[in-house]
């Protein structure tokens, strides 16, 4: 009998599955059959933009955190697949930093090339998933949003690809019941225009506070503050932008530092990080983690150790993205059509424990780089995933993170060259800060 595979999710990593398996269809391999769920109307994960917040058009939580103004904040040659390039896709070199449109199209291209959206059941929500040791299958509950009907499956093998950047971690601060102005997470914002001639309060220092406060530089706030829990960012900020320790409390509108300082402040926006969320799965097949590179209980990152024929994609704190999913996906893939044998559990457990000590071993950037570099090297060496420059893209990355330290404001005017080609990426037609106008056409002048 045929087996099953059910994916859930159709984001970069369900669609990195979903074109793993049409690869090894494409070398002649007989596949199972492919079920992928996907409770947005359309693929791409966060990449599939929306302007609602909180609930969507089905009263399902918007899953999307993703902003209009956003543009790439790591070079696009860190992220390309290795067997669809940008050149192949947009048919000539495009500038290192695209806006989210243009990201977006280049993840469409290779998922419409290879023929996928009829393996995926668009506006379909996993309510929950069941395995039954007996038959080794699981049966997985649904709802078509559309019809609202829920109806169940069985599968063999179920494969969680439903990030862990939708679910956001919110704290309370004392005086937040009584700010007189806005509160909202990083995952309900939309764009940077709301906060025009506004001083905005950013609390974090990672990604999100950067670049959600760039953007809010760039399209006119006022002033931003950046409160930081452990260290500050330290980049050299415009005029207008200042960090400070830990917010211990609002009054009214006023936000008071752990330094003893204080700041009228307009808005308040939560770039606080997000939480590992599977409300569809049993404790006995749900992963708990922290945002770190390689969560216990995932051997290789991917199998579900307690019961291998559950799988997880993307589930790491993220360096390496679209190809690191890739690398997964192709392992998972292989592992299914018994490619690979998977040792005994208590070997896999040594394995992980192995490499998460390994990933505390420094406690440095370029160190978890090449730690992720090499976990991804590690998956590629087991399947005919395309090798690529691994140690390219670390160069890479570092060489983006000095331009960030050079300047905040203008990293994204750097060019760099392509680890797959060797083609360096032309300037972009109008400088970061100017491009006001992010569209697709805009970007590709067209």
């Amino acid at each position: 009998m045929r087996q099953r595979v059910g994916i859930i999710g159709a984001g970069p990593s369900g669609l990195a599955q979903l074109r793993a398996f049409k690869s090894a269809e494409e070398k002649g391999e007989e596949l199972p059959e492919i079920v992928c769920f996907e409770k947005q109307d359309n693929w791409g994960g966060l990449w599939n933009y929306s302007w609602r917040t909180g609930l969507d058009q089905h009263g399902e939580i918007a899953h999307s955190s993703m902003y209009r103004y956003l543009w790439s904040n790591g070079p696009k040659e860190c992220l390309e697949f290795a067997d669809y390039y940008f050149e192949e896709h947009f048919g000539h070199p495009i500038a290192s930093f695209p806006p989210r449109e243009v990201l977006f199209d280049y993840i469409q291209g290779r998922v419409e090339k290879a023929k996928v959206r009829n393996m995926i059941r668009f506006n379909t929500a996993v309510r929950n998933v069941e395995y039954d040791e007996e038959s080794e299958l699981f049966s997985v509950t649904v709802s078509n949003l559309v019809d609202d009907e829920t109806y169940s499956e069985k599968f063999d093998y179920v494969i969680v690809a439903s990030g862990h950047f939708s679910t956001p971690n919110v704290p309370n601060y004392d005086g937040f019941s009584h700010f007189n102005g806005r509160i909202l997470h990083a995952h309900d914002f939309r764009d940077a225009m709301e906060f025009k001639d506004q001083d905005i309060l950013v609390i974090g220092s990672s990604y999100s506070a950067e670049d959600i406060g760039s953007q809010c530089y760039k399209y006119g706030a006022k002033s931003i503050t950046s409160s930081y829990r452990t260290a500050p960012m330290g980049f050299g900020w415009p005029e207008n932008w200042e960090e400070k320790p830990a917010l211990v409390k609002v009054d009214g509108n006023t936000a008071f530092f752990a330094d003893g300082t204080s700041k009228e402040v307009d808005s308040i926006i939560l770039c606080t990080g997000y939480i590992h969320h599977f409300p569809f799965l049993p404790d006995s097949l749900r992963l708990k983690t922290n945002n770190i590179l390689y969560p216990l209980d995932l051997y290789k990152g991917v199998v579900w150790e307690k019961n291998p024929r559950l799988m997880y994609l993307g589930m790491q704190d993220q360096w390496y993205t679209f190809n690191m999913f890739d690398a997964q996906a192709w392992y998972a893939r292989d592992i299914i059509l018994k490619k690979i044998s998977l040792p005994s559990f208590s070997e896999m457990q040594a394995h992980t424990l192995e490499w998460h000590e390994k990933e505390t071993a420094q406690d440095d950037v370029a160190y978890a780089i090449d730690f992720q570099g090499a976990y991804t090297q590690m998956l590629i060496d087991e399947t005919d995933y395309p090798n690529f420059d691994i140690e390219g893209v670390n160069r890479t990355f570092m060489d983006w993170k000095h331009n960030k330290k050079d300047g905040i404001m203008t990293f994204r005017d750097k060019s760099h060259a392509s680890l797959m080609t060797g083609t360096e990426s032309p300037p972009h037609h109008t400088p970061w800060l100017d491009a006001l106008d992010d569209s697709l056409e805009s970007y590709l002048d067209i």
